[in-house]
């Protein structure tokens, strides 16, 4: 024997119907039972329509007779005409009986629970009396079963007790003297007065647990909307899949917390009978589904991760607390005379706090009462006054394997830790099957995708990318992205996933991830008017886990936003100086907040582009080596001017040539005055530790006097070719003393100084040409002979590789 259920979202239109039936006629050359709940949807509607009766609002009469229809329409859809008529006749009669009860709600304004629970099972009666006889009409030898007549139940309306001695020999007995195919109403059954009862939530999956029970069924198949039981709600983690197989118990405790496919109720019958459970989806019926098992082992440390939305936190703490046998008992008897349900409990070992979890609906009903309950304590400063915590949800991992296998709740909080989810409280039981935290409800998807991730795709990382400024060096970073894709997915197994972007005039998001090789032209053609404080809105609005943000652009408008971002834990990725030359307060300030929130602020591309400097200068630095000095040219583009500045050549006109090569900045007094020099010597001044403002390094302006101001460009060379001289008579005097001119960076003893000097022919700058930079450092440990590192120091594609690599670099670290 075989039980089979079926959802309303399975029957909830004509067609569905049919493909249920299609799915069924296999099944009926065996021996099975098939039960179904209303048709999607209706039981809610039957509520709605006692509502507006009770309200006394008219209206319920036309909403009565769209129900009727829909049940008419399947009927006329799927009965051949010549046996509708009497099929529709019974339909009618049974919404006249369920109208002549509304009339009366209607008359005495009043619905009790036991009215209610008689209106709901109209949803049932109809849906397994329609579907029983569109299948008779196919020729299939089936039956309809009113449940009420063989389900006995007490008499709590809405969520009634079966009794299942008597259940059991009445199902037995009908199904003995029956023999075809029985088509059973879900959800009802029948008090011991004979009065219609409903058995609660998801009923008809318990309808269907009842009769596997008392049959001693083979199997037990949940037929519903989803591929079985997930690893997590695939609304809120798009990379959840089925869970092959899982112990009744770990299915009962994600039911517990949310998972909706199926619920507690539903698998006490079959663990009594050790009775495995089926969970397969209508809508792919080929799909093997999950089973729910008593032997279920899969290897797998965790089954599943839910979550219960809604919750409010209660804390009773203060010093009465202490020692004092009996608090507990009281402060739950009083929920319990409240009928507040306690969802989580947690207690401090000191015994000063107790922490509750319940329903937010009852929230402010067990304050009133636990302050009504110990009011002498408050009164006496013992114990005091509750305090509510709202707007919470709870998150639960769950399963068999975390049973003496530690590292579990590390690996959970971890997780949560390094994507900025506060834990208000924790619980677990002593079968060490389940962990669960209360975390702020805006965090909740958050959470679900870190867990998921930490837990089931703990061998691959997904990063989501913000990015701010799509010029050469963003443009060059979205084609590396797009490009490495595959491979950093399967070398490194990293997936980037580009959510936002933005220019000075436009801003684009998908949350699913951009389409890299369309998304600049996507983002001309449909994208928002930009505004860097909206974008960081949408960004922290997202909310999502391994959140990145790359700055790519010049501006102080962006940098002034990194505060917010990093306590909003997301780790920035920027070759923007403008932050860490800026203030020493606020490159202090960002060091800090990134600590604080757990992101990271990594800014490799602020110095020599791609080249590993400020990485490698603070690996010696943790290793406890001592600076002694740095000396740099740190820029490529007055390295590729001077370097070209040879006999023969004018000064201005190298300086023409840079500019024509797109070397320079459009104004190339920009490069010529030093000042972006200075702000790359201060950076790596800072990370030695010293205190420095911009204000303190002497900085040589190669601009002349008369170049300076606010005059043209062409102006300006125009200017410059009078000062050919005094820069022919520098080179030649140096190139006199067999010495080469270098604009370079030195920090020594404290102080810091950029300016244009000279090197022999043993300085390892003399060698250096076009646009490259070199660093020298000079350390405890590197002191006879400096570490040097070298390269192209300037360009798109080299500054891009330099922000990709601290992008992966932050995604190993959120492993």
């Amino acid at each position: 024997m075989k039980i089979l259920k079926f959802g309303g979202s399975s029957v909830a239109t004509p067609q569905r119907i049919q493909s249920v039936i299609e799915i069924l006629k296999p099944y009926l050359k065996e021996e099975v039972a098939i039960v179904f709940s209303a048709f999607g949807g209706v039981t809610d509607q039957l509520i709605q329509i006692s509502k507006l009766a009770l309200e006394g609002n008219h209206e319920y009469k036309s909403k009565l007779e769209q129900l009727q229809k829909r049940h008419l329409d399947v009927v006329r859809e799927l009965v051949s005409v010549q046996r509708q008529s009497s099929i529709l006749a019974q339909v009618k009669i049974k919404v006249n009986e369920l109208e002549d009860v509304l009339h009366g709600v209607y008359l005495v304004k009043e619905r009790t629970p036991r009215t209610l629970d008689y209106i709901m099972s109209f949803g049932e009666r109809l849906s397994a009396y329609i579907i029983a006889e569109v299948m008779r009409d196919q020729a299939l030898a089936v039956e309809y079963l009113d449940a009420r007549t063989v389900i006995r139940t007490d008499s709590n309306y809405g969520h009634a007790k079966v009794d299942y001695a008597i259940t059991n020999k009445q199902i037995a007995d009908h199904f003995r003297h029956h023999q075809d195919v029985q088509i059973i109403t879900g959800f009802i059954a029948t008090a011991e007065n004979g009065e219609t009862t409903t058995l609660g939530r998801s009923g008809s999956d318990y309808t269907a647990a009842i009769f596997a029970g008392a049959l001693h069924a083979k199997d037990l198949e949940i037929w519903t909307d989803v591929d079985g039981m997930m690893t997590a709600d695939p609304r809120l983690v798009k990379k959840a899949f089925t869970v092959p197989e899982m112990s009744y118990e770990e299915a009962m405790e994600l039911s517990h917390f949310g998972a909706k496919v199926i619920f507690p109720a539903t698998m006490q019958p079959a663990m009594i009978n050790r009775i495995p459970i089926w969970i397969k989806n209508t809508f792919n019926p080929t799909f093997k589904g999950t089973k729910i098992h008593a032997d279920a082992s899969n290897g797998k440390l965790i089954k599943g991760i839910s979550s219960m939305s809604g919750i409010s936190l209660l804390n009773v703490q203060g010093s009465g607390l202490l020692g004092v046998v009996g608090f507990s008992m009281r402060l739950f008897a009083t929920l319990a005379r409240e009928k507040v349900n306690v969802i989580l409990i947690s207690q401090a070992s000191s015994e000063h706090s107790i922490c509750i979890a319940v329903d937010s609906h009852y929230a402010q009903a067990a304050k009133v009462a636990i302050d009504r309950e110990f009011q002498n304590e408050i009164r006496n400063e013992e114990v005091d006054e509750v305090m509510v915590e709202q707007d919470l949800a709870i998150v639960a991992v769950v399963g068999d394997g975390m049973k003496q296998s530690p590292g579990t709740s590390g690996r959970m909080f971890a997780a949560l830790g390094k994507n900025g989810v506060n834990v208000s409280a924790i619980a677990q039981g002593s079968s060490e099957r389940n962990i669960s935290a209360v975390v702020r409800q805006q965090d909740v998807g958050k959470a679900l995708q870190a867990l998921h991730e930490a837990f089931f795709l703990s061998d691959r990382k997904l990063l989501n990318l913000f990015l701010v400024g799509t010029g050469l060096i963003g443009n060059a970073l979205i084609n590396m992205v797009n490009e490495q894709f595959s491979k950093l997915a399967e070398d490194n197994l990293l997936e980037v996933n580009v959510v936002g972007i933005a220019n000075s005039k436009k801003m684009l998001f998908n949350e699913d991830g951009l389409n890299l090789k369309t998304c600049l032209a996507e983002m001309k053609e449909k994208g928002e008017s930009m505004k860097m404080s909206s974008y960081v809105d949408r960004m922290l609005a997202l909310n999502l886990p391994n959140s990145i943000f790359v700055d790519c652009t010049s501006s102080e408008e962006v940098t002034d936003c990194y505060e917010a971002i990093l306590s909003g834990n997301i780790s920035v990725v920027t070759p923007n100086k403008k932050a860490n030359s800026g203030s020493q307060q606020k490159y202090n300030t960002l060091r800090k907040t990134a600590m604080r929130r757990g992101a990271k602020f990594l800014y490799e591309t602020n110095v020599g582009a791609g080249l590993p400097v400020i990485n490698t200068l603070n690996d010696l630095l943790l290793s406890g080596d001592k600076v002694f000095s740095i000396e740099g040219v740190l820029s490529g583009t007055l390295n590729f001017i001077f370097s070209n500045f040879t006999e023969g050549k004018k000064f201005s006109e190298v300086v023409k040539e840079a500019k024509a090569k797109g070397y320079t900045e459009p104004d190339p007094r920009d490069d010529l005055s030093g000042m972006d020099v200075a702000r790359k010597i201060l950076i790596l001044s800072r990370e030695t530790g010293l205190n420095l403002e911009l204000g303190d390094i002497k900085v040589e302006n190669l601009v002349p006097a008369d170049c300076q101001g606010d005059i043209s460009v062409d102006q300006f060379f125009k200017n410059l070719e009078k000062h050919d001289a005094a820069f022919e008579k520098l080179r030649a005097k140096a190139c006199a003393n067999q010495e080469k001119l270098r604009y370079k960076a030195v920090l020594k003893d404290g102080e810091v100084k950029v300016e244009l000097g000279s090197v022999k022919d043993q300085h390892p700058f003399y060698s250096l040409s076009g646009s490259d930079n070199i660093i020298l450092l000079t350390t405890e440990r590197y002191h006879e002979r400096p570490m040097v590192i070298r390269g192209p120091g300037a360009g798109a594609a080299v500054t891009a590789a330099g922000v990709f690599a601290d992008v992966i670099r932050i995604g190993h670290y959120a492993k």
